[in-house]
């Protein structure tokens, strides 16, 4: 495992304002378990809720600058590109095989960095992870690390309460030491949909 890496100041003022929004006007309560340690290289799957979804999850990685997947169409301004490319961002083109991303998500994990990825592609109003992209699964074979869930269950709203659960690693090992094939790209997406829906409220 790395170390825990440098903060960067930018980084930092957004997650303090992130932490400000959630403890007043987007009420957010954390589920982690806790013997939970996350340490990279690793990935963080997720279904996406809301914009603010990658500081919510981000704010409670000790010790990294979580980097995520984010579409082009984000950068698209002079401001948009300058600040989401200082909070780590990966532009993806989610319309095209997009192998530039790819190689820039691999490479990020090979750094020591977390990766943070909603496989949904989008902002999903309806049924959590009803849908999900292959690039995830993909990623997660070609590099071998663990793969923690996250389960968001409901966007932000003002003044209702959000809450984030995080799970531990997949257990993934059986996948890593067989072929990266179109099977094992589908039952890694299995598993990834399946360890994000089983958390949440027990009962």
């Amino acid at each position: 495992m790395s170390s825990p890496e440098k903060r960067t100041f930018w980084y930092t003022m957004a997650r303090g304002v992130t932490l400000l929004l959630t403890h007043t006007v987007f009420p957010t309560r954390w589920h982690i378990p806790s013997d939970l340690s996350i340490q990279g290289p690793a990935i963080i799957v997720s279904n996406h809720r809301h914009w603010l979804d990658p500081l919510l999850i981000g704010v409670k990685v000790r010790g990294y600058e979580i980097r995520f997947l984010g579409k082009k169409e984000l950068v698209q301004t002079k401001v948009g590109k300058w600040l989401l490319t200082a909070l780590h961002m990966i532009v993806v083109d989610r319309h095209n095989s997009d192998l530039k991303a790819m190689r820039a998500c691999v490479q990020t994990i090979r750094e020591g960095h977390i990766l943070s990825i909603f496989p949904e592609g989008t902002r999903c109003k309806g049924e959590a992870m009803a849908h999900l992209e292959t690039g995830s699964s993909l990623i997660a074979l070609r590099c071998k690390v663990p793969v923690y869930p996250v389960l968001i269950d409901r966007p932000c709203k003002l003044f209702r309460r959000v809450n984030v659960y995080f799970g531990h690693a997949l257990s993934l090992d059986d996948l890593f030491e067989g072929p990266t094939d179109n099977q094992a790209a589908e039952e890694m997406t299995r598993r990834i949909r399946e360890g994000v829906l089983s958390l949440g409220p027990k009962g």
